[in-house]
């Protein structure tokens, strides 16, 4: 069945979808709890969410070690480590179950939709060419576009393009792909008990692999951003 958005009338020119509006807060409302809940009582020696955060932040500091200097990507961690955070809750909100009111889709994972990971790539795109001017300066900065060879001007600014529809759509597809499938499943578990029994073991399958998919995508968004970043601020790149 094809679901709907639910959307509100134009506010200032701009339709909002308002299931996308509620499971970006719902996702941002669990990883700030986490972060809270996590450092809220920092001790020696961790335990339970405190060494879950502790691990998070040494393994976004062996991706960041890994494209650039620490004295240059230092100041990324707390990026990277929100990144990968958000992300990861967001491509398992919708893996446990959709929720849908008539024809309309509330509940689903937020990076389902293309608007999201775009937005998202968007955003750090334009966050590498920030910090690209802010620590090289506009002049040396601007150079880079025009070396080796002016010439390859042109197909730098279309890198900038693709790479941020790459980036976007990668993981927008990712987890739509899983969902729609799932969702599959889950019609032909309702057509009755034949149908519940053959899509059980498809359904438990598909989402041990979708966890999978959804953590990786996670992975590679991360790693994907700290190379980019890379490329814009760190001297040898």
């Amino acid at each position: 069945m094809e679901h709907n958005a639910p959307t509100t009338e134009e506010i200032l020119g701009i339709t909002f979808n308002l299931s996308n509006v509620l499971m970006i807060t719902i996702a941002s409302a669990i990883v700030f709890i986490l972060a809270v809940v996590a450092t809220r009582s920092l001790a020696m020696r961790p335990t339970g969410l405190q060494n879950f955060i502790e691990w998070v932040m040494d393994f976004v500091k062996g991706l960041i070690s890994s494209t650039m200097d620490w004295q240059t990507g230092g100041r990324f961690l707390f990026l990277g480590m929100t990144l990968l955070m958000y992300i990861f809750v967001s491509n398992m909100l919708g893996l446990p179950f959709a929720i849908s009111l008539g024809d309309t889709l509330w509940w689903k994972s937020p990076t389902a939709d293309p608007t999201i990971t775009l937005t998202l790539a968007t955003m750090v795109v334009v966050l590498t060419h920030y910090y690209g001017v802010k620590m090289k300066g506009a002049k040396e900065y601007g150079k880079g576009f025009f070396t080796p060879m002016k010439f390859l001007f042109p197909f730098k600014l279309i890198e900038e393009f693709s790479n941020t529809l790459t980036l976007g759509l990668r993981l927008y597809g990712n987890i739509f792909a899983g969902e729609i499938l799932l969702g599959l499943l889950a019609g032909l578990g309702a057509a009755g008990v034949g149908g519940a029994l053959g899509a059980f073991l498809p359904m438990l399958a598909w989402q041990g692999f979708s966890i999978f998919v959804g953590t990786i995508q996670a992975f590679i968004f991360v790693m994907l951003t700290m190379v980019y970043m890379a490329h814009k601020v760190a001297d040898d790149h």
